[in-house]
Order: C-alpha cells, then sequence, then structure tokens
C-alpha cells in the first residue's frame, strides 16, 4: 500500500504540473498579457507603452522561465529603471530593495496579487474557499446520508412500488438543473408575497411572510438555518438523484448475487441481509460517485453561488476569468487540481478498503 501511495502521488505532482503548465501558457498569451497592461494603465496605451509595461514586469520572457519563476523554482524577475526604482516579480510596496527575496512563487507561499481585488491571491482566494467549504459541508451533510437512504430503499426489492417512485423522485431531482429549482424554492419558501410563507403567516403558524431568506450574502459571516438552508436544498437536491441512482442500481445488483440467495435460505432474515451482507458491498460503487463530488461541489457551484448572492470559489473562478485576474485565475487552478488529485487518491485507496478482492502488487 505504501510503495501504491507514493507512486500516485508521483503520479500527482507530474499531473499537476503538466496542467498548470497549460493554464499558465493559456492565461500568458500575449492578447491576455496586452489587455492586463492596458487595464492596469489605459485603454490607450500604444503598443510601445504595453511592450515596456510588460517588459518591466517580467512578461515577455519565455514561457518556461515565468512558469519556474511563478513556481518559485528560479528567481523572480527584476530590473533598475532609469529613476533607480526596482521592479520585479519579488517587489512589494514598502519593501526595500535589499529585503526583497529573490525566490516568491507558490512554493515558497506567494500566491501573487490580484489585480482586481488589489489584494494578495492567497488572502482573497482564502476567504473564498472557506465560504464553498462551509457550503460544501452542509450540503454533503444532507445530501449523502439522503441518497444512501434512497437508493438502499429503491435496491433492496428491486420493481417494487417503493423502488419505482424513489427512482422517480432521483430522476427528477437529476433533470432539474440547479438556478430551476433554486428559483421555484425562492418562490415558494422565501416569498413575502407568495407560496407558503403568507399562507403559513395568515395562520399565525410564523412571525415573519417568508420561512427562509432568498439570498445567502449574510450566510458568509453568520450561516443560520434562515439565511443557508435554500443554497443547501438547491444543490443537494441535484447531486442526490445521482449518487441515488447509482446505490440503487449496485444494491439491486447485490441482492441477486448467490451468497444472498445462500443467506436467505438458510433462514438469515431479510433486515440482517441487507445490512450484513449486501450493504457494504452495494457501497462501493456509490463511493467512488461520492468522492467525485467534491470537486463538483468545488467549481461547479457557480450558478448556486450567484443566484443566492453567495461569494465562494466558484464565483470567484468566474470573476477572474471575465475580469482577466492572471494571478488570481492561476491560483484558482492549483487549487482545484490538488482538491481533484486528492479526492481521486482517496476514492482509490478507499477502493482497496471497502473490496477485499482487490490486492495491490
Amino acid at each position: 500500500m505504501g510503495l501504491f501511495i507514493l507512486r500516485r502521488v508521483a503520479m500527482m505532482i507530474f499531473t499537476a504540473l503538466c496542467l498548470t503548465f497549460i493554464v499558465f501558457f493559456m492565461t500568458n498569451l500575449y492578447p491576455n498579457l496586452e489587455k492586463l497592461a492596458k487595464s492596469q494603465g489605459n485603454f490607450r496605451m500604444s503598443d510601445e507603452a504595453v511592450a515596456s509595461y510588460l517588459g518591466d514586469r517580467g512578461y515577455l520572457q519565455s514561457s518556461p522561465i515565468k512558469y519556474a519563476q511563478w513556481l518559485g523554482l528560479m528567481p523572480g524577475y527584476r530590473t533598475v529603471k532609469e529613476d533607480g526604482s526596482l521592479v520585479g516579480k519579488c517587489v512589494r510596496p514598502g519593501v526595500t530593495p535589499e529585503d526583497t527575496p529573490r525566490f516568491c512563487g507558490i512554493l515558497q507561499g506567494d500566491w501573487g496579487f490580484s489585480t482586481v481585488a488589489k489584494a494578495p491571491v492567497a488572502s482573497v482566494l482564502g476567504s473564498r474557499l472557506a465560504n464553498t467549504g462551509k457550503l460544501m459541508f452542509w450540503v454533503m451533510v444532507v445530501m449523502v446520508p439522503s441518497a444512501l437512504i434512497i437508493g438502499v430503499l429503491a435496491g433492496m426489492r428491486e420493481g417494487s412500488r417503493t423502488d419505482r417512485s424513489f427512482s422517480t423522485i432521483s430522476i427528477l431531482s437529476t433533470a432539474t438543473p440547479e438556478y430551476v429549482s433554486g428559483v421555484i424554492f425562492i418562490a415558494l419558501l422565501a416569498s413575502t408575497r407568495q407560496g407558503l410563507g403568507p399562507i403559513l403567516h395568515d395562520w399565525g403558524l410564523i412571525e415573519g411572510k417568508a420561512l427562509f431568506k432568498g439570498t445567502a450574502k449574510t450566510a458568509m459571516d453568520d450561516a443560520n438555518l434562515a439565511n443557508f438552508t435554500l443554497p443547501v436544498l438547491t444543490i443537494a437536491l441535484y447531486g442526490m438523484g445521482y449518487i441515488a441512482r447509482m446505490t440503487r442500481a449496485s444494491m439491486a445488483e447485490v441482492m441477486t448475487a448467490q451468497y444472498i440467495r445462500t443467506a436467505r435460505l438458510k433462514g438469515v432474515s431479510f433486515g440482517n441481509v441487507v445490512l450484513k451482507h449486501a450493504l457494504r458491498n452495494a457501497l462501493i460503487a456509490p463511493f467512488t460517485v461520492i468522492m467525485l463530488q467534491f470537486p463538483w461541489l468545488l467549481n461547479g457551484v457557480v450558478i448556486v453561488e450567484t443566484l443566492f448572492s453567495y461569494s465562494g470559489f466558484g464565483w470567484q473562478l468566474v470573476n477572474a476569468a471575465g475580469n482577466n485576474d492572471i494571478e488570481m485565475l492561476l491560483a484558482v487552478s492549483v487549487v482545484s487540481v490538488f482538491v481533484v488529485l486528492v479526492t481521486q487518491l482517496i476514492s482509490d485507496i478507499g477502493y482497496v478498503y471497502l473490496n477485499p478482492r482487490i490486492r495491490i502488487s
């Protein structure tokens, strides 16, 4: 197992370097750099002024050299201007040339400076990751147990009325996009003029005219049942159907296995057959699917975050791409690649422990 993990980690590092270099190369194409120079200077800048701006900051170097500097494997580019001032990658306002470090990349913990937020990338992206992490946690708490219960109950008796009912619910939840279910939830549960809120208020069951808030902007600082329920339900409902369908298919296949029939013939009760014999084998395939939800939740919830005014990681990704924030885009790519590769590694290790028939040479 140790050698397997070492091989996988080595492959992860190689994959991460390849993927981040591709993103680095694409974001540092000259049209993007020209747009960056004009957005930071003047949109009427001449070609000579653009070239001077980019040259002073090391953008006109070859891509491999810039990539090594960004990683922190090579000294950062620096140049002394005519007035004696120092300009370069590692130069920061208020830091003397003597105290300016030579290496300032990802390996040194320097993620760069956001040209849009006018702040260090690490501080901005850290707060966005914290917001999405909080959202991911509660979505998984709601989504995974509900999906597993629905899938197991549906697969226990394939073709029964329970199976058909839960399968229909799972298909409907997966087929309904987040922007549709989110709007429906807002109209039914967060509106003060229509939906359930005004009806329950007229009956004297609730104080306000809305059950929940239609925005999660305040949840970034103080998440509670009122401002965080709707975005969690919107995301959980969409992902729950896929996991439930996978669990149902796996459970139905296991229930027809020979050892299950043997246990039933020996007089083992149906509940013990399900809990002690079928459940563990039925959860092998859904475990991989559950682990794949983490990358999806990290990058794929931008619609929900925008709909509920929740500034998370996905929202930051779209904002950086739309405003040509190169350093932020590169940092987002690093985090995304890291999460995908780590979840894949955890999935592979967990698969081995769940399925004793798997052996690693």
